[in-house]
């Protein structure tokens, strides 16, 4: 039986199946829903627990076989819980499931919870994962969208009490909010967090949230962006200095700087063709503190100074991939400084 993971919590409700499997590669989500079949087995009387972790094509399946097929010493009933990290049961691992998955059925005494990473649509196929989903209940877990991401932010602050303004501020909100932590829910899901016990329950103001995140040194390289547009020379140098100590990697820094500078350009030439700077700035995803970084660079930022920040962000490509580009330095790390002092430097409110 194959269950979505927003029904989760009415199935739940309703009753438990004696055996659970959860596939997919978000931690946080993986995280939550396992806690919430496992507190939904202890409020039955499951209460004890047994992890086994399958690691290695020689992992003994013996005594995970026991478990599923035995009472419990101290307990009535019993959780047993099958993390494969890898996805592959092995050779001996596909009978061993389809045997647990056909144990399963009408055992009351034991729920038995499998733990996979995300499967490609062969594996699914498979015999041993087919037992599975024909004796138990499958979630699929994905990762949020990032379409979807500013509206999972907002559910999830909605449940701590909080909320952010109707309307257009409030999706400026969530958008920013959705920039800084994508591809990451659990980043998200601390941030969120943090709002919860910086702020009372309530509406939170864009600077709340702008502030609080910014304060997150977890993304220094968005630090560096927002120093570089603000001009900033000095502490540019400083902030590319630690980041290298810090072994970030160099083809990122570039691809910030050159977003940036592709970013300022098709803004340019939207506003050349007749846009206005907020529709243009929408356009290209520019929200927040970035926005207003924007509005106050573009202007002092000609055709022409944009096209050469272009061709140098190119060049710097290449050294950052191991080229050799004339008249540049061939350390990625000193082509990025050059680059950024540029940039900066133009970015310079004199």
């Amino acid at each position: 039986m194959q269950l979505a993971l927003p029904q989760l919590s009415a199935h739940l409700q309703k009753g438990l199946r004696s055996l659970y499997t959860l596939h997919g590669d978000e931690a946080l989500l993986m995280q939550e829903a396992a806690d919430a079949i496992r507190a939904a087995a202890r409020a039955q009387g499951y209460t004890e627990r047994t992890v086994h972790t399958v690691a290695g094509a020689h992992f003994d399946w013996s005594e995970v076989l026991a478990a599923g097929g035995s009472m419990s010493l101290f307990a009535d009933k019993q959780i047993v819980e099958v993390r494969i990290p890898s996805g592959k049961p092995g050779k001996e691992g596909s009978p061993a499931i389809q045997q647990l998955a056909e144990s399963a059925q009408g055992n009351d005494s034991t729920l038995t919870l499998f733990l996979l990473p995300r499967l490609d649509a062969a594996t699914r196929k498979g015999a041993w994962f087919g037992a599975l989903e024909g004796s138990g209940v499958t979630i699929q877990i994905d990762p949020v969208d990032r379409s979807a991401l500013p509206q999972w932010i907002a559910q999830r602050l909605q449940r701590q009490g909080q909320s952010v303004a109707a309307g257009e501020e409030g999706q400026r909100t969530l958008q920013f909010f959705a920039d800084r932590v994508e591809g990451n829910l659990l980043a998200a899901h601390q941030e969120i967090q943090k709002l919860g016990l910086l702020y009372p329950a309530g509406e939170l103001s864009q600077d709340q949230v702008e502030a609080a995140v910014l304060n997150v040194a977890r993304y220094d390289v968005f630090k560096l962006s927002e120093s570089v547009l603000s001009g900033q020379v000095s502490r540019v140098q400083r902030m590319l200095d630690g980041l290298q100590a810090e072994g970030e990697a160099a083809v990122l820094v570039h691809y910030t700087l050159a977003e940036d500078i592709r970013a300022l350009k098709r803004v340019k030439d939207a506003m050349a063709a007749g846009k206005p700077l907020p529709m243009a700035l929408r356009e290209q995803r520019v929200w927040g503190p970035r926005e207003r970084l924007f509005e106050r660079v573009l202007p002092r930022l000609s055709e022409a100074r944009l096209n050469g920040l272009l061709q140098s962000a190119h060049q710097v490509d290449g050294i950052v991939k191991g080229l050799k580009v004339p008249d540049w330095p061939t350390d990625p790390w000193q082509a990025l400084g050059r680059l950024a002092m540029r940039f900066s430097r133009m970015c310079l409110v004199r």
